[in-house]
């Protein structure tokens, strides 16, 4: 087939677009949702090209498309007060209204259901098509089935050419997302599938209005679709799509565990140096409408990029954004990745550290202990040994080959520059460790904490969604060190000495807690 494509405000175009539409072709329309595969909605054999074109199923029914509101009454049973009053809030714009339908309406249309949807359009040019048509238009997404909606002409040309009529150029669509469908044909205002017109704006007019479990999960096994978007796999690439609920540093813990060729991020405006896989933004975490505009050309972009797998940082459910997140969750085919809260606690040597894991513990928090990690990094025979061998002298070896911990304490806890040294080594195989731990038992705990001394110093404190700080009084650290170590006060002193100030840590805390021994109180972090 020959598709026409005319450009963007041209009125010959709109003219010979909408004659098309007449005598039984398809068209692919802008709106300010997403471009429309339009045909006569009144003419079943017209509607039946579009779900040919689309490759689209028969049981998934289409919304119908108005120019003015006196259009609805031959196409519906009646019109109730409520879609009166919701037509003269939001018609023109991206609100679908359910209602019993007509005899005029072909089953083609409804999919079998006694019910029609129907909405007005606010993009110039789609109402001018209608207009100049004379009838009213059947107008699903102008995509292939099941791939993310078009909403640049690009998408249509890329899905839709040789397959219909004509495309026309409108520019690209405002919103970004498919329209918000209400069905007022029950006894309670129901929202089938959220959009621009925000579920908090519905209930602003009618009071009640109730949400399907649909909009947020999968339609139950053999229910009836009552909108379009309900019931199948919808909006995705070619990659696997999942979204990812959780804090940023959590996202980053996950993604660097996971990290393969071929992975990328959808991220929120800011995020992109923060994460090591490619990155692509799709809005500020604040901006919910940016997301939606963004949403469908960006899971576009994704398979032009060569995408496997595609992790989203899930958007909010209020407002636009439960729109994002219900276009998300079909185009991950439900796929949802909840993440743990990771914590870390960290003070100068002899804080008391130890006691606050403890405690934390006892309230069922997943404590990792990063001293027990170097112990696992550093047994006999491994690289990490080999490599502090060589980097401090071959006497930090027991005869027996294991590693000497004070020797090696004394050598590297003496200067700044022997510390920085000691944990270049060490830091990033610690850090591999305890990111795989979390991960891998991520399912089981909800909020972990990593004790570390050097949690500032290295990539863990990327990980950390909050820090604790643990500090204790001068004289009573010494009195633990002398004691835990077995060394001197001299070479306590020394260690104290070789480690930032207090105030240094207290500056990066979100919470912190003295422990100069006795309960230890948990309850600011809770």
């Amino acid at each position: 087939m020959n598709t026409l494509i005319y450009k963007q405000n041209d009125e010959n175009g709109i003219t010979e677009t909408a004659q098309i539409l007449k005598n039984g072709g398809i068209a692919a329309i802008p709106t300010e949702t997403v471009y429309g595969l339009a045909a006569n909605a009144l003419d079943p054999e017209a509607v039946k090209k579009i779900f040919a074109a689309k490759g689209r199923p028969q049981d998934n029914p289409l919304i119908v498309h108005i120019s003015e509101f006196d259009e609805i009454y031959p196409l519906v049973k009646f019109v109730p007060e409520s879609a009166k009053v919701l037509a003269e809030r939001f018609w023109p714009g991206p609100l679908t209204i359910i209602l019993p339908k007509s005899g005029i309406i072909p089953d083609a249309v409804s999919a079998g259901l006694d019910t029609v949807a129907v909405r007005m359009p606010s993009h110039p040019i789609a109402n001018k098509i209608i207009k100049a048509a004379g009838v009213p238009l059947a107008a699903p997404s102008a995509n292939s089935s099941g791939l993310p909606s078009p909403t640049r002409v690009e998408h249509v040309i890329d899905d839709m050419m040789g397959k219909i009529d004509a495309i026309v150029d409108g520019g690209e669509c405002d919103i970004g997302v498919e329209s918000t469908v209400i069905t007022l044909a029950g006894s309670v205002p129901r929202l089938l599938r959220p959009g621009g017109v925000t579920l908090e704006e519905l209930r602003d007019v009618l009071g009640e209005v109730e949400v399907d479990p649909a909009v947020t999960d999968k339609l139950k096994e053999n229910a009836v679709a009552a909108s379009p978007g309900m019931k199948y796999k919808h909006y995705a690439p070619k990659a696997q799509v999942y979204i990812v609920k959780g804090t940023l540093p959590s996202f980053r813990c996950f993604t660097d565990y996971e990290k393969q060729d071929g992975d990328y991020a959808v991220c929120f405006d800011g995020e992109e140096d923060k994460i090591k896989i490619p990155c692509i933004s799709y809005g500020k975490e604040s901006s919910a409408k940016t997301q939606a505009h963004r949403l469908f050309a960006i899971l576009r972009q994704t398979d032009k990029l060569g995408a496997k797998r595609v992790f989203v940082r899930c958007p909010s459910l209020k407002g636009v954004g439960l729109a994002v997140y219900n276009r998300l969750i079909r185009a991950a085919a439900f796929r949802v990745i909840t993440l743990p809260e990771i914590w870390g606690i960290t003070g100068q040597t002899g804080a008391g550290k130890t006691s606050v894991s403890q405690a934390l513990a006892q309230k069922g928090v997943y404590v990792i202990d990063c001293d027990q990690t170097a112990r696992r990094i550093t047994e006999k025979g491994s690289p990490v040994l080999k490599t502090l061998a060589d980097a401090f002298g071959g006497d930090i070896l027991l005869p027996n080959g294991e590693l000497d911990r004070k020797a090696l304490a004394k050598k590297a806890f003496c200067s700044e520059e022997g510390e920085k040294l000691l944990n270049s080594i060490t830091h990033p195989a610690i850090t591999r460790l305890v990111r795989d731990e979390i991960m891998q038992n991520r399912d089981s705990y909800s909020l972990f904490a990593i004790d570390a001394a050097l949690l500032f110093e290295s990539e863990l404190y990327d990980y950390c969604t909050k820090t604790i700080v643990v500090t204790a009084d001068e004289k009573i650290r010494l009195e633990r060190i002398m004691t835990r170590d077995g060394i001197s006060e001299e070479e306590a002193v020394m260690r104290i000495n070789a480690q930032k100030s207090e105030g240094y840590y207290i500056g990066k805390a979100d919470a912190v807690i003295k422990n100069n021994g006795g309960e230890i109180d948990l309850a600011e972090l809770f």
